[in-house]
């Protein structure tokens, strides 16, 4: 089978098309034939081994998978003899953050992990696009309680994680002021923001709103930058760690000293995630920003594109074969 390789942590430019042997699978393992897998910050970390931290989950010296990839979106080719959850011909999909190697041309995992069927009204390119942004997504707003009358302000809103947090505080009818770059402004407003800051035309911080909550997704603020516009007990939650991993300190200590807020959002309970997931998108309240889509043979493009910053929601890797 075909598949993405990397021997050593490093720059796309060191991803390969090899062709490597078909997995083998269990008796409590499913082997899935990979449709569409995506291209996301966390294969991006993994890759280069960074932060350095990475290494102690993916191997301190060279990556103990040689194959990246997070999610997926296939079919089920074969069960093994154990198998009770899933079928022959299953549509399927799945996430796990610490690496699934699937950017391959089929996968081996056992049925007990973070996969489930894909909705009926969802694509194979959209179910794998669904899954990583709105898992981050979904344990950032999982961590504080929002009421209709809050205000939320989300920067980073076209980005994977963004674009997720946006339809899922909408589908709470939460006021949400969304700040973007001049690519993304149409298309967050046709995602139900109540207003959008363009922050290539103007400072988000100096909005005259104050905000109860302030969701940044891609880690280019800060709580301090953030505190004019949080009203005297909002909270600020990051997705990133922040310089010298400010906000894990942030987290502890300002509910002690302040209060405005910093929460930090360890993402945990995939299966969970999924299942908010397949209630969204059944009920037609979500559906995931998709930016590009590269044929797998073209890997190195699709890695630095997402590396260049530029993306709008997600890039999405593509196995049709």
């Amino acid at each position: 089978m075909k598949a993405i390789v990397h021997e050593k942590y490093g720059p796309p430019e060191i991803l390969q098309v090899k062709e490597i042997e078909k997995p083998s699978f269990g008796h409590d393992e499913i082997l899935v034939k990979v449709k569409a897998t995506t291209v996301n910050r966390t294969d991006c970390a993994i890759l280069r081994a960074k932060p350095f931290i990475m290494r102690f989950v993916c191997g301190l010296l060279k990556p103990k998978n040689t194959s990246p990839g997070t999610d997926f979106a296939g079919i089920v080719e074969s069960v093994g003899q154990n198998v009770k959850k899933f079928k022959v011909g299953d549509k399927v999909f799945g996430f796990n953050d610490e690496g699934l190697q699937s950017q391959a041309e089929y996968l081996a995992i056992k049925q007990d992990k973070p996969i489930s069927i894909i909705p009926d009204n969802m694509g194979f390119d959209e179910a794998a696009a669904s899954l990583e942004g709105f898992h981050y997504a979904y344990n950032t707003i999982n961590k504080v309680k929002l009421k209709p009358e809050h205000k939320v302000l989300l920067n980073g809103a076209s980005g994977a994680i963004g674009s997720a947090l946006l339809q899922i505080l909408k589908a709470d009818n939460i006021y949400v002021t969304a700040v973007c770059g001049s690519e993304g402004v149409e298309k967050i407003q046709s995602y139900g923001a109540d207003k959008v800051i363009n922050y290539e035309k103007e400072d988000f911080t100096k909005d005259k709103e104050k905000y109860d909550f302030v969701f940044d997704t891609v880690g280019k603020s800060s709580f301090s930058a953030c505190k004019p516009i949080m009203k005297e007990q909002a909270v600020y939650i990051s997705s990133e760690l922040g310089w010298m991993a400010q906000n894990i300190f942030y987290a502890l200590f300002t509910p002690i000293f302040s209060k405005k807020t910093v929460k930090f959002p360890i993402p945990s309970k995939i299966n969970e995630s999924i299942d908010q997931i397949q209630k969204l998108v059944g009920s037609g309240k979500y559906k995931p920003m998709i930016d590009r889509k590269y044929p797998y043979n073209e890997v190195v493009d699709a890695y630095s594109y997402v590396e260049s910053g530029k993306k709008l929601g997600n890039v999405v890797l593509n196995f049709n074969s």
